[in-house]
């Protein structure tokens, strides 16, 4: 049996190759800019622009390159060595448990949590100490069987991508687990939280493989991060 040969992206030495930044496309990434902007880092322009056709943007610095890709993929690139850094949510690093992350600063951005929620006609009618069994349908299969494994039940996981919000009325399951931020759309839906399981905060990764060989300037990219967190802090809101 032979293995397909994998092409290294770079062939020049490691510590000539420039560092990625992965970047969460959506709400995250506006958020990120004055941030970056603290740190002394300026990407292209188009970077935030959702309409552009690019993917990578050059930054003000020359050993820095920013890619934008999906909020859930973030971790993945960061995991696999296709970016050194990235920033992603708290709730993606829960689902994937990836143990080649380290994830060193918590940014304080992308505020929501990670909540259980099901149709207010049913919400409260039964004890939920007495199940054995629930159907759930989620985007975080694995952070729902071990939320509801902790109190020895076992969760059927419907694994949706998106609209979770529709299941339950459509009969497809009793609950959700899903990201909440301000709630509208489960009530727009007939839908109430009853349980938070986490919040969420987004979080500064680091490929533990890229910050042993590249110790000084990965050190400095998360000292220049750091630095910006501090000087929030002690700006007058």
């Amino acid at each position: 049996m032979m293995t397909a040969p994998f092409l290294p992206a770079a062939f020049e030495p490691e510590a000539e190759q420039k560092l990625i930044l992965a970047l969460p496309k959506g709400r995250i990434l506006s958020e990120c800019g004055p941030l970056m902007a603290r740190a002394g880092i300026v990407p292209s322009t188009d970077y935030a622009d959702e309409e552009s056709r690019r993917l990578r943007f050059e930054t003000n610095d020359p050993m820095l390159d920013v890619v934008r890709v999906r909020p859930f993929d973030v971790a993945t690139f960061v995991a696999f060595g296709a970016a050194q850094i990235g920033i992603c949510g708290a709730d993606v690093l829960m689902e994937f448990d990836y143990p080649e992350i380290y994830a060193p600063l918590d940014l304080g951005i992308g505020k929501c949590r990670i909540s259980v929620a099901e149709p207010k006609e049913t919400a409260g009618i039964d004890d939920p100490t007495r199940w054995s069994l629930v159907r759930v349908a989620t985007k975080y299969p694995n952070v729902a069987r071990r939320h509801y494994a902790s109190r020895g039940i076992q969760a059927e996981v419907v694994h949706l991508n998106g609209a979770m919000e529709l299941a339950p009325g459509l009969g497809l399951c009793r609950l959700i687990v899903d990201l909440v931020q301000t709630g509208s759309t489960l009530r727009a839906n007939g839908l109430v939280e009853t349980e938070v399981i986490a919040q969420v905060t987004s979080r500064l990764i680091v490929n533990r493989t890229a910050l042993k060989t590249r110790p000084e300037v990965i050190g400095g990219f998360i000292a220049r991060l750091r630095s910006a967190l501090a000087e929030k802090l002690a700006t007058p809101a």
